[in-house]
């Protein structure tokens, strides 16, 4: 069959997108997912997903990861599914959908720039090496000394796979401070099984986890990814972040058909 797609990235996270609110993708077909996302014998993309009908927002998002399941949130493909309905028309200037996590809000700002509205978070594990928190997918957040020569997929494999986590696993963030308020990082990503060029809700784990281990005590913070820059703004008060923001740019590549 041909499939009408959209690519589209965010800092580097790259993404195959399908109009879906007519129902006419075969969503359940995991082998197709995984070859249209395959950069060979496919599009090429880190994830895939659906814009969909919604009875109470804008649109809904389905999300899939490179292997063709489907996963938890993506940040960064959140904000370009927004980036995505505007150009059909579905928003103007101000979005709201739902996601696998629940209900997301999202902006427009200048040059491309996408601010989305992430989930509240009051759950984080602080152990001596790590931490861990949900963002809307689980991060294991690491500080590291040479972050420039580490091997992200190598480690970040092992503990994704490794007892921490179990069978679920999680993905894996390497941090490196950079500034009072500025930090850099880099992603091991579950389902894509390899270091990505950015993720928007490891980003977003990074700026809380920092914060809330004492590294900073901005409540807006500078991400430096391996494919751009982000922010992550918050509010804070006895231990919870709310009012969470992921902001980056989003930003349309090609579209065309593919016959599989």
């Amino acid at each position: 069959m041909n499939y009408k797609f959209y690519k589209y990235q965010g800092t580097g996270n790259d993404f195959v997108i399908i109009d879906n609110r007519l129902e006419t993708f075969p969503k359940k077909d995991a082998s197709l997912i995984a070859k249209l996302c395959d950069r060979r014998f496919g599009i090429g993309a880190d994830g895939l997903m659906l814009l969909e009908n919604d009875n109470s927002t804008h649109f809904k998002m389905v999300y899939y990861n490179s292997d063709g399941n489907e996963s938890s949130m993506c940040g960064n493909g959140g904000r370009c599914l927004v980036a995505f309905a505007k150009q059909l028309h579905v928003v103007e200037n101000e979005a709201v959908f739902m996601a696998v996590d629940g209900l997301h809000h999202a902006s427009f700002g200048e040059n491309g720039i996408v601010s989305l509205h992430m989930k509240d978070v009051d759950n984080i594990k602080k152990e001596k090496e790590y931490t861990f928190l949900d963002t809307g997918s689980p991060h294991h957040v690491q500080l590291v000394d040479d972050l420039e020569q580490l091997d992200v997929k190598t480690i970040g494999a092992q503990i994704r796979y490794g007892e921490l986590y179990g069978k679920e696993g999680s993905n894996v963030n390497f941090v490196k401070q950079i500034g009072d308020n500025e930090f850099a990082i880099r992603t091991y990503e579950r389902g894509v099984e390899d270091e990505t060029l950015s993720c928007g809700t490891g980003a977003t784990a990074v700026a809380i986890a920092m914060h809330a281990l004492g590294k900073t005590n901005a409540d807006r913070i500078k991400i430096n990814v391996e494919g751009g820059k982000l922010e992550v703004a918050f509010k804070t008060a006895n231990g919870k972040y709310t009012d969470v923001h992921l902001i980056g740019p989003a930003q349309f590549v090609f579209e065309g058909t593919i016959n599989l």
